[in-house]
C-alpha cells in the first residue's frame, strides 16, 4: 500500500485532483468530510465538543452550528487547540480504520488541507502538492466561490505560504493554468504512484 498526502491552498485544485485520482482507482481518504462525520448528532465527537463549548454551538435541530463554532474558536488560538484536541484524533482513527479496509496494492490518497501546517508530512510515503499561485487562487475564490476579497485573502493568509507547502512536497501538480491542462498532469502522477506502490 502506498500512502500519499495530498494538499494544497484553499482555491488551488485539490478537489479536482482528488476526483480525477479516484477516478484511476485511487482509494481517497477525506480528512474534511471525516472531520464532519465525527462531530454528526449523536456520535460522542459532538458530545465532546458541546461539552468543551456549551449548547451555544447547536443549531435548533441538534447538529452542530459550524458558523457559531467558528466565531468562537478562529477569534481565540486556545480555543481552537481545545476544538482540535476533540477532533483530530477522532479524525485520525477513523483515517485509520478506512485505510486499514484498503486493498494492500492500493494507492490510498488522504486528502489533507492542513498536511504542511499541522507537520504531518511524515505520516506518508510521499506528498503530493496542488499548487497554483495566490492570484490564481484568489480569483477562484471570487469569481467561482462567491467569496468577498477580503475573505478569500484571510483564508488565504491563515494557510501555510506556496514556498512551505512546496518544501514538503515529493510531487508538485501546478494548476495555474485551464483544467484541460490539469489531467495529462494528475495522469502522469497517478502513472508515478500506481509505480511506487507495485515496487
Amino acid at each position: 500500500m502506498l500512502k500519499v498526502g495530498l494538499t494544497g491552498g484553499i482555491g488551488a485544485g485539490k478537489s479536482e485532483v482528488s476526483r480525477l485520482l479516484v477516478s484511476y482507482g485511487a482509494v481517497l481518504i477525506d480528512a474534511d468530510r471525516i472531520a464532519r462525520e465525527v462531530v454528526e448528532p449523536g456520535t460522542p465527537g459532538l458530545a465532546a465538543v458541546v461539552e468543551a463549548f456549551g449548547e451555544s454551538v447547536l443549531a435548533p435541530d441538534g447538529s452542530l452550528d459550524r458558523p457559531a463554532l467558528g466565531s468562537i474558536v478562529f477569534a481565540d488560538p486556545d480555543r481552537l487547540a481545545t476544538l482540535n484536541s476533540i477532533v483530530h484524533p477522532l479524525v485520525g482513527a477513523r483515517s485509520a480504520e478506512l485505510e486499514g479496509q484498503a486493498q494492500p496494492e492500493s494507492v490510498v490518497i488522504h486528502d489533507v488541507p492542513l498536511l504542511t501546517e499541522n507537520g504531518l508530512a511524515p505520516l506518508y510515503d510521499l506528498v503530493v502538492v496542488v499548487d497554483a499561485s495566490p492570484e490564481t487562487q484568489l480569483d477562484r475564490l471570487v469569481r467561482l466561490r462567491g467569496m468577498q476579497e477580503s475573505e478569500a485573502r484571510a483564508r488565504m493568509a491563515a494557510q501555510a505560504t506556496r514556498e512551505q507547502r512546496r518544501e514538503i512536497a515529493d510531487l508538485v501538480i501546478d494548476n495555474d493554468g485551464p483544467l484541460d491542462a490539469l489531467e495529462p498532469q494528475v495522469r502522469s502522477v497517478w502513472e508515478q504512484l500506481t509505480e511506487r506502490a507495485g515496487s
